[in-house]
């Protein structure tokens, strides 16, 4: 069971002090921030973030008990709520004077719930009569209100990555009215209502913060509602329901996550998967919501995987206890004392840990069997490609052979994604050479995902080692990687000559020459010049290699050099000179090439005809048969004269 646990937490997590010295331990989620309150005499603070340029301590003088304490992004100002009222400022801007404000709401008799640093210098109040924009005016020591809105709030969340505030309004709490922040902008988006489900009268069910959570899942920004039913209806297990919360537009609910149990749940967003933890089975499901049905409106989900609970943690122990040959301490998993943040945080007050939640992708490789499926859940996520590479190794060369069938979709799904990012990449160098992505509308260059896996990765993970597989058919080998090719083809990416060079060497090893010759003759293996040149040294084993190679070099129109030194090769210099000829590229060759060759064959009347070829050009060239000293052909020329005496030269005319 121990491979399958396909959730854990971080091996390297913040930890910060909760000793009984603290009175209290705050989160700031857009800073992933803990910040650890200790007061007496003065306030001291220590403040961990995920690396050390996050992590700072300071003192401050107690005013009283801090509810909320939060840096603004960067670290620049402090802002700390000790009163239903007011909230105050310290600079903590490098080489900035210091000073100190306070600001109270400007609405009257409001208690302020809390606040959000929405960029380094502007924060948002969030009252129970409305929330108030201001901006901290530094060189003023001041705030100054950009905007408010008066509406009645029951409690808020705060979704950082996208700068969205969710205010619960109304008696019972359904109704959410979202607000968006961006560059010193307000702006407010439509409200929507959250179903709840139906109780007993005269019961009356209350929408809390608790069954609610907002992140962003493949860059859209969604509402999560962890939905409880009653036990006298006729499916008691809770699901989660998901609301898109787009920037224009009204929300929409898009898709159920069925549970299929009851409890205690928390939720994170990891690598775009939603994650469910039930904390009395101590295990946690996951759900993707782009694996959907396709006949569907509003899209039902299954979990992907059965649950599992997240790997074993142990903590060290540290500090003058620490003994090293004491081993590491359990964590205890699920515990009372977790809190959960998004999108993949969760907190242990009481061991004074904070993780991040990851997802482990080789685990579910044995967990989710339908290899279509799989594909689809692994290209979606981060750090996938050696682990789709196992997958085809595995797929090709166990006993795990799915047939033809599975390969080809298998093979399909990697390769539509490849051409996607072709395309992109494609689209964005036209467009750079055009001039067109200059402005503000630039394009940015695609992004290579470790999704994309080329023909390169194939070939070097997958298909060379499975073409030497002894223990397999030679049969099923040369169909795997024609089903690749033709995937290839089929979204049209060029085919690399290196494939074809295994199929042929494949076909070569099992004296399948039939079945060579109708690849080539049908096109089904693409004209390239390696290609034709390891045709070519296919010849002594298959003689009709060799014409098959030139046949391929005329067709590819652009390999004439390399059809010359072919034919030269094989001492076959009147052929060589004829078909330079027919492509009209006889003015600009190398006398000297065709003359050497035409010696090496002994053939005296084969080198007079060659030589009075060259004469006769030289003479239509330049008015004169003799060779230019750069042509180097001066001891052709003597042997010439040797053989067949000065009087067979060429005269120069005289007019």
């Amino acid at each position: 069971m121990s491979e399958e646990h396909y959730l854990e937490l971080c091996e390297n997590p913040v930890q910060f002090e909760n000793t009984s010295s603290v009175n209290n331990v705050f989160f700031d989620e857009a800073n992933k921030q803990v910040f650890a309150v200790r007061s007496g005499g003065a306030t001291g603070v220590v403040v961990k973030g995920p690396d050390d340029k996050n992590s700072v301590a300071f003192r401050m003088d107690d005013k009283g008990e801090v509810k909320c304490i939060k840096f603004s992004i960067g670290n620049k100002i402090l802002a700390v709520q000790r009163t239903p009222k007011s909230v105050d400022f310290i600079s903590f801007i490098p080489d900035y004077p210091h000073w100190e404000c306070s600001q109270e709401c400007k609405m009257k008799n409001a208690s302020i719930l809390g606040f959000c640093w929405t960029n380094w210098n502007e924060i948002v109040f969030i009252t129970d009569q409305g929330i108030e924009f201001y901006q901290v005016l530094p060189d003023k020591r001041s705030l100054k209100l950009l905007k408010s809105q008066s509406v009645n709030v029951n409690w808020y969340m705060y979704c950082p990555e996208t700068a969205v505030i969710l205010l619960s309004t109304t008696a019972q709490g359904n109704v959410l009215q979202p607000f968006a922040f961006k560059s010193g902008t307000m702006s407010k988006m439509p409200k929507f209502e959250i179903e709840l489900p139906v109780v007993p009268k005269p019961a009356k069910l209350n929408l809390t913060e608790r069954d609610i959570a907002v992140a962003t899942i493949y860059g859209q920004l969604y509402v999560m509602y962890l939905k409880h039913h009653s036990r006298t209806t006729d499916s008691p297990c809770a699901e989660v329901v998901l609301y898109q919360l787009p920037r224009e537009g009204s929300c929409k609910k898009t898709n159920v996550l069925k549970l299929n149990t009851t409890g205690k749940f928390a939720l994170n967003v990891v690598d775009n998967l939603v994650v469910v933890h039930h904390q009395s089975s101590q295990t946690s499901i996951i759900f993707d919501i782009k694996l959907r049905e396709p006949d569907c409106a509003l899209n039902v989900h299954q979990p992907v995987l059965p649950g599992r609970s997240i790997h074993p943690y142990r903590i060290p122990l540290t500090g003058p206890a620490a003994v090293p040959t004491h081993p590491p301490v359990p964590c205890e998993l699920y515990s009372s004392s977790w809190s959960v943040f998004q999108p993949d945080i969760i907190i242990s007050a009481s061991e004074g840990y904070l993780w991040y939640l990851q997802v482990k992708l080789p685990p579910t490789v044995n967990l989710l069997q339908d290899k279509g499926k799989l594909m689809d859940f692994l290209l979606r996520r981060r750090d996938c490609k050696m682990v789709i590479l196992s997958v085809c190794a595995q797929m090709l060369n166990g006993g795990d052979k799915g047939g033809l069938p599975v390969v080809a979709t298998v093979f399909d799904k990697l390769n539509q994604v490849y051409k996607e990012y072709l395309e992109a990449e494609q689209t964005y160098t036209v467009a750079t050479e055009s001039g067109t992505s200059r402005g503000s509308s630039a394009r940015e260059r695609p992004v290579r995902t470790r999704a994309v896996i080329d023909q390169s990765d194939m070939y070097t993970h997958v298909l060379s080692s499975f073409s030497e597989k002894k223990d397999t058919s030679h049969k099923f080998i040369i169909a795997v990687l024609m089903e690749y090719i033709r995937s290839l083809n089929q979204v049209q990416i060029t085919v690399q000559h290196y494939l074809y060079e295994l199929v042929i060497k494949m076909l070569v090893q099992h004296n399948l020459f039939y079945m060579l010759h109708q690849f080539l003759q049908y096109h089904v293996l693409s004209d390239s010049k390696p290609l034709a040149c390891l045709l070519l040294s296919l010849e002594s084993t298959y003689p009709p290699a060799h014409q098959l190679s030139l046949d391929m070099l005329k067709r590819l129109s652009t390999a004439n050099d390399e059809i010359v030194e072919v034919l030269l090769s094989r001492q076959q210099v009147l052929g060589a000179l004829r078909f330079i000829r027919s492509v009209g590229g006889h003015d600009n060759i190398s006398a000297r090439k065709f003359l050497d060759v035409a010696r090496q064959t002994a053939d005296q009347m084969l080198f007079y005809t060659i030589f009075r070829f060259f004469e006769q050009r030289n003479l239509r060239l330049r008015g004169s048969p003799s060779f230019n000293p750069g042509e180097h052909c001066e001891e052709h020329v003597v042997y010439f004269k040797q053989v067949f005496g000065e009087q067979a030269l060429m005269k120069q005319v005289t007019v």
